[in-house]
């Protein structure tokens, strides 16, 4: 799917989901053939011509300014993280030369490794653009994916990716109480790495791969939504240790490389802290996953 479709796409359902009323325009009592808002209700919020919004969710137009996205954007009750992908997607449809490129390897310096060994007591793992498993501590590979080989990420070509066992592994799914919103926060942040990297053939496969084996995966993926997943709360259900709510929240490590540190921690004095206590003591002693190649950029 090239950029302009993206774009037109991405309009389209935000567009459908608006509800009329919620914006003050009356109906008149007349019964609306598709849901949301018509094309030229939503270009007279944004202060743009019919023709010309019509024009740009069709892909045949390719120099809309940033003022007039952002105007679009308020139109369409836009957040940050869809106002800034609503611009990456124009951005991408205007220089779109039709070619993909294969990636480099992604690389993990050794300061990042060191930090993951001073957050001992922290369940953390790094990820990349893509959401693969670039490295590890002890307790992240417990809390997340202890049923793994605790070295998979030193091996590239076969390094875990969280977006796949979020939606093909059985003991993943199994881990979050509130499976769908795990879901929908993957789905979500995969939009804005696509987004912003348009010509990225891998990750290219990994949608085309999700969608082909999960029909979950290639519902959410069709609604367009974009959601930058910094802090979220989920209950989990650990295997070993039984039920603990944790704070996921994700740090950016290196936002050239889309690498990203997610941690898990829980409240003072509770017993998610007690439990993850517990998943420490019973937990192998091992270091963090160590990629074989440490320095550089992806």
């Amino acid at each position: 799917m090239n950029a302009k479709v993206r774009l037109g796409e991405f309009l389209l359902t935000r567009r459908s989901q608006l509800r009329p009323e919620d914006l003050g325009i009356p109906d008149y009592g007349e019964r609306r053939r598709v849901p949301g808002l018509r094309r030229e209700e939503l270009a007279s919020l944004a202060g743009v011509s019919v023709s010309y919004y019509t024009r740009l969710e069709q892909g045949q137009s390719l120099n809309a300014s940033p003022q007039v996205l952002d105007a679009i954007a308020r139109a369409l009750r836009l957040e940050e993280a869809e106002r800034l992908h609503l611009h990456n997607l124009a951005r991408s449809s205007a220089t779109d030369p039709g070619r993909r490129r294969s990636p480099a390897p992604e690389r993990v310096t050794e300061a990042t490794l060191q930090l993951l060994e001073a957050l001992a007591h922290v369940p953390a793992i790094l990820t990349g653009r893509r959401s693969d498993v670039l490295a590890w501590n002890r307790l992240g590979h417990a809390l997340f994916a202890g049923h793994l080989d605790p070295g998979a990420p030193e091996r590239p070509a076969q390094r875990p990716n969280m977006a796949r066992l979020v939606f093909l592994d059985a003991h993943t799914r199994d881990l979050y109480a509130d499976w769908p919103a795990k879901a929908r926060a993957v789905v979500g942040h995969l939009r804005l790495v696509a987004g912003r990297h348009p010509d990225d053939t891998a990750l290219h496969a990994l949608v085309g791969e999700l969608s082909a084996k999960s029909a979950d995966f290639a519902s959410m993926w069709a609604d367009h939504r974009v959601m930058a997943c910094t802090v979220a709360t989920y209950r989990m259900r650990h295997p070993l240790v039984g039920p603990l709510t944790v704070t996921q929240q994700t740090l950016s490590q290196d936002p050239s490389l889309g690498q990203n540190i997610v941690v898990a921690t829980t409240e003072a004095d509770s017993p998610a802290r007690t439990t993850l206590a517990l998943l420490d003591q019973v937990t192998p002693q091992h270091g963090p996953a160590r990629p074989t190649v440490r320095a550089g950029s992806g």
